[in-house]
This record gives C-alpha cells, sequence and structure tokens, in this order.
C-alpha cells in the first residue's frame, strides 16, 4: 500500500471513529426507564411496548416499562420531571398532558418548562358515533336534530376534560347546539350505555369504534382526522362535513425531563421514527385506531405549545373544571 492511500485509510478511519465517539457522547450505561403515567393496557401503555425495544437496541440496554397510573397522568408525569436528566428515564404522554394544565386546579410540575420534548409518535383521531335508532346519516342531520330538540340529546365521555369530552365541546360551540353532556369513569361504560340506547352520540377512538360500527351496533358520522381514514374510508371527515373546527384527538409522544442531553434526545427520535413510519408498524397502529405521525424535538416542542393553547381555550369553553386536591 502506498504513503497516500495509507494516509487515507488512517483518516477515513480517525473520521469513522470521531463520528462514533460523538454519536455516544451520552453515556448509557444501566436500563432505561420508560414511565407510562398509566396503568397498563390502552393505546398509550401499547405503543410504548411498541417502541420500547428500538429504542433498546439503539443503546444496547433493555428498556423497562414503570407504568404509574393516577392522578388523571399527574403522577407518573410527575416522575418524569423530577427524573435526573441522564437518559435513563424518559416517558410517554398523551392528550392529558396537553390538556392538565388549563384542567386541573393545581399540577405538581410546569408544562412545558420541566420537560424536554423527544418526539411525537402518533395522534389516534376520535369518530362520533350514534346509536342506530337515532335518525340522522350526517353531521349536518345532527345538528338540524339537535337544533329541533335543544337540551334532549346527550353526549358521553370519558370524564370531565377528556379528549372525548372536548370533542363534544368543540361539536356543541361549531353548531351552535345545546346538548347534554354525561360524564362517565371509562370509556368502557360509555360505550355501553350508547349500544344499549342510553345515550344519544359519543366520540371514541376509531379501533374502539370499527367493530361495532361493521355490526351495525352503532352509526359512524365523521371523524376528527385531516383526512379519511384507510381503516374506514367511507367515513368522512368533519372538515367535509363542513365542520372543520371539530378536531379533538388523543396523542402520543416521547419527552423526559427538561435538560436531557441533545445527542440522547436525537438518537431516540429518530430511532423511534425510522421503526414506526414501516408498513408493518403503520398497519399495528391503524388496528388501534391511531395513526403515526413524527417529527424532530424542535416541530414537538413548538407542536406541544401550540396544542397547549388550543385546549385551554376548549376547556375554557367547555368551563370544565377537576378539582384534584
Amino acid at each position: 500500500m502506498t504513503p497516500l492511500k495509507i494516509t487515507r485509510c488512517a483518516a477515513m478511519l480517525f473520521a469513522a471513529t470521531v463520528a462514533g465517539a460523538q454519536a455516544q457522547t451520552t453515556p448509557i450505561t444501566r436500563p432505561i426507564r420508560l414511565i407510562v403515567p398509566y396503568v397498563p393496557g390502552g393505546l398509550t401503555d401499547t405503543l410504548s411496548r411498541m417502541v420500547a425495544p428500538y429504542i433498546g437496541e439503539e443503546f444496547g440496554q433493555q428498556v423497562v416499562i414503570d407504568n404509574r397510573g393516577g392522578g388523571n397522568s399527574t403522577i407518573g408525569t410527575q416522575l418524569m420531571a423530577r427524573a435526573t436528566p441522564d437518559g435513563h428515564t424518559i416517558g410517554m404522554i398523551d392528550a392529558a398532558f396537553l390538556i392538565n394544565p388549563s384542567l386541573l386546579n393545581k399540577v405538581p410540575y410546569e408544562t412545558p418548562k420541566d420537560f424536554t420534548p423527544i418526539g411525537l409518535i402518533a395522534i389516534a383521531p376520535l369518530i362520533l358515533v350514534v346509536h342506530p335508532a337515532v335518525p340522522v346519516k350526517s353531521v349536518k342531520e345532527l345538528v338540524a336534530l339537535a337544533k329541533a330538540q335543544p337540551g334532549k340529546l346527550t353526549f358521553g365521555s370519558a370524564g370531565n376534560g377528556s379528549a372525548v369530552h372536548l370533542a363534544g365541546e368543540q361539536l356543541r360551540s361549531a353548531g351552535a347546539i345545546n346538548i347534554l353532556h354525561i360524564p362517565y369513569k371509562g370509556t368502557g361504560q360509555a360505550l355501553g350505555d350508547i349500544i344499549g340506547g342510553q345515550l344519544t352520540m359519543i366520540f371514541m377512538v376509531q379501533g374502539t369504534a370499527k367493530p361495532h360500527v361493521a355490526g351495525g351496533r352503532l352509526r359512524a358520522l365523521a371523524h376528527t382526522a385531516q383526512k379519511r381514514s384507510r381503516a374506514m374510508p367511507d367515513v368522512m371527515t368533519f372538515a367535509e362535513s363542513g365542520f372543520p373546527t371539530v378536531e379533538a384527538a388523543t396523542i402520543n409522544g416521547l419527552v423526559g425531563p427538561a435538560g436531557l442531553p441533545k445527542d440522547f434526545v436525537q438518537r431516540v427520535n429518530t430511532r423511534v421514527a425510522r421503526a414506526m413510519n414501516t408498513r408493518e408498524q403503520q398497519d399495528k397502529l391503524l388496528d388501534f385506531g391511531a395513526d403515526v405521525t413524527t417529527n424532530t424535538p424542535e416541530q414537538f416542542a413548538e407542536w406541544i405549545r401550540a396544542e397547549m393553547v388550543k385546549w385551554a381555550k376548549a376547556v375554557k369553553d367547555s368551563g370544565a373544571r377537576v378539582d384534584n386536591n
């Protein structure tokens, strides 16, 4: 080998070594804790278990799911905020992360100041369904019926201030209608009542609604996504129905405590986005009613701020408030 070739090879080896060192500037020396602010089960927990192996592969460490439910998700979220920002603790958030600062009278952390955004992963649009006995087949017909019977039509939710409640409030405002909110302790109980005919309507995630719509137990009127879903292409969007401001949806994304190293954040973001944007993972999430929606850490930070403003308005307009002292 000539001296020139030896020099070139040495330079290439040095560059590769430097690049590798730069990629490894944040040492991850033990298992990574991924906090889920809910009990096991549900989309937030399921999605956390989907992304955990990819994060683990990136750093050569196991990722341990730590379910910390309670307090309208604030217990687990507080643990995220108070963790040491060394890359060994991150968390999965959902819409409650955006809604709670406006909904609850006391939150034990400051959003978004106490967190490092890592990246959005998925958005699950909500579908408005009615009992088959309700004589409407579109949102416009539903609004007309509500105006003809003010205060008579009911909509259920998983509780005051939940995304499905605020979707109903957006519909109330957009249609200028008087509909009665019936809060439940969870979607399951509300689902049973609408199938039984005790409720007029409810918003729910696509994965939950689809089998009941297919079985004729419920009728789907519209969903809150920006475009029609591959899973239920016959269901119109609210924008197509003439009500573009009805846009509430559930979301999931990764955050960590404030001050997480930038290289760690970027590596997690890139690895998760690459894994989730495969057709296989997109189809898996679609079964749960969610769409893979990724962005950069910087875009996620801006998105969080904008969404908090949007949800604050929805909470204010609805008059919802939860005393969590």
